[in-house]
């Protein structure tokens, strides 16, 4: 946890982000688990409340130079701050019966709590800016793609819907996981809280009640590794969602398609050498950055198995991985929200291109109503693809080879022809399945602060 962060300082992850895993932070954030532990220490008579406070008094007072120059004489990160805090202090008992990661993973928990509060908060803003246009664009039609190739239509506020919900079901997992991660480790070394003799669950009791933060049920000398490695993963799944939302983005921005655009692309330098560029580089970043959250998870999962009650393979890894994790997360969602406040729509270029293939997008429309005409489902396909295929040949309008087809005159006349293939018209339950996400996105987000 002492590591400093190097790229991310300057670069990526947000202010209150990067002061949240700063040097100066983490070990504030440690002191404050030492000060806790006295506390609980004092309430079974081990030692006076007066120790604790003495050490309380100094946190403000921690000098990060003094603890870097005091952990390459002795070696050790964690013995490094006691002694630091019982320089400044006076106090005789800090870090009594403790073992370092009982500090190191209770103070995880507390960055944890805050970490994902703040994830939260800029995951609810994504939530709620897809849902605002996806009712807004509600009825905007445009084409759908499957396989890169036109399918059927479908609106732009069906489109976003989806997002949200997908964002949603995030939500959903990271409110889940803080129970399971959110917990201190109190419990000594191999985590049978030896040191305090029969006083253990009441001083793990009493440091969880100071903190506001329930206890791990059992543990080795570390808490569980699976709980961290569910955070990793569950913030590499948000990672690739939003990686998602801005592939959709950077492909409809196409010239050739050019139906969504980033708003700041026309704002910035989009190449060194090539004046008329407008480069999605905000959803490209997102995308870039989504390939080094999915890196990590395979890290975090290796950290699960570690010898007996513990060893030290997990703690070089994680002092890159877990703030890394979330410093990546948190700009990816800055990004996000800054291109969906931004984002350009084009409305004329997704009705021109709702017609680019002259109708063929409704050859499901007329199969199905062939078919609900009394035609064996299987011919009604047949007779449908060999009419788009004809016209697709001969460079006509789907409904101009439609209407002269012997068959299909059977079964319709020219009136009825053209509301079957009109797009606006094959929306299907959209409408309904727009406002069942707005109210189930809207449910998630109040279950879950």
């Amino acid at each position: 946890m002492s590591n400093e962060i190097c790229v991310f300082e300057w670069r990526y992850g947000s202010r209150e982000m990067r002061e949240l895993f700063s040097r100066k932070n983490i070990l504030r954030t440690m002191a404050e688990v030492e000060v806790a532990l006295l506390y609980g220490l004092a309430k079974v008579g081990i030692c006076t409340e007066n120790e604790a406070k003495k050490v309380e008094q100094i946190i403000d007072k921690i000098d990060v130079e003094q603890v870097n120059e005091l952990e390459k004489k002795l070696g050790h990160d964690v013995m490094a701050l006691t002694v630091h805090l019982a320089e400044l202090s006076g106090a005789k008992y800090i870090h009594y019966g403790a073992t370092s990661y009982d500090i190191i993973d209770t103070a995880y928990a507390i960055l944890f709590s805050k970490a994902l509060k703040l994830t939260k908060q800029k995951l609810k803003t994504i939530l709620e800016l897809l849902i605002s246009y996806s009712l807004n664009y509600k009825d905007l039609v445009m084409i759908g793609r499957t396989h890169g190739q036109h399918a059927l239509p479908i609106t732009l506020g069906f489109k976003l819907a989806n997002y949200a919900y997908e964002f949603s079901r995030s939500y959903e997992r990271l409110c889940e996981l803080e129970k399971r991660l959110v917990r201190i480790k109190m419990a000594g070394a191999v985590g049978t809280m030896a040191a305090w003799q029969d006083k253990g669950l009441e001083i793990e009791k009493y440091t969880s009640e100071k903190l506001n933060i329930p206890p791990h049920v059992i543990s080795t000398q570390v808490a569980p590794r699976d709980g961290f490695a569910e955070l990793v993963s569950d913030l590499a799944i948000l990672g690739s969602q939003l990686d998602r939302l801005a592939l959709e983005i950077r492909e409809l921005m196409r010239p050739e398609i050019l139906e969504l655009a980033e708003g700041e692309a026309v704002e910035r330098v989009g190449s060194s050498t090539m004046p008329h560029k407008e480069n999605p580089v905000t959803a490209e970043k997102i995308s870039g950055l989504a390939k080094v959250l999915r890196g990590f998870v395979i890290t975090e999962l290796e950290n699960i198995p570690l010898w007996h009650e513990r060893d030290l393979t997990n703690s070089s890894s994680e002092r890159i991985v877990i703030s890394h994790s979330l410093l990546t997360i948190d700009e990816m969602l800055d990004s996000t929200i800054r291109l969906l406040k931004t984002l350009k729509i084009f409305p004329e270029n997704m009705e021109k291109n709702l017609n680019l293939t002259r109708g063929l997008i409704m050859a499901e429309s007329l199969m199905v109503n062939l078919t609900l005409k009394g035609m064996p489902r299987h011919k009604a396909h047949e007779l449908s693809m060999a009419i788009a295929r004809e016209a697709e040949a001969k460079n006509k309008a789907f409904y101009d080879m439609a209407v002269e087809n012997n068959i299909v005159k059977q079964y319709f006349n020219t009136e009825e022809l053209k509301d079957i293939l009109n797009p606006g018209k094959y929306l299907g339950s959209y409408s309904q399945l727009i406002e069942r996400t707005k109210d189930y996105v809207t449910k998630v987000i109040s279950s879950c602060v």
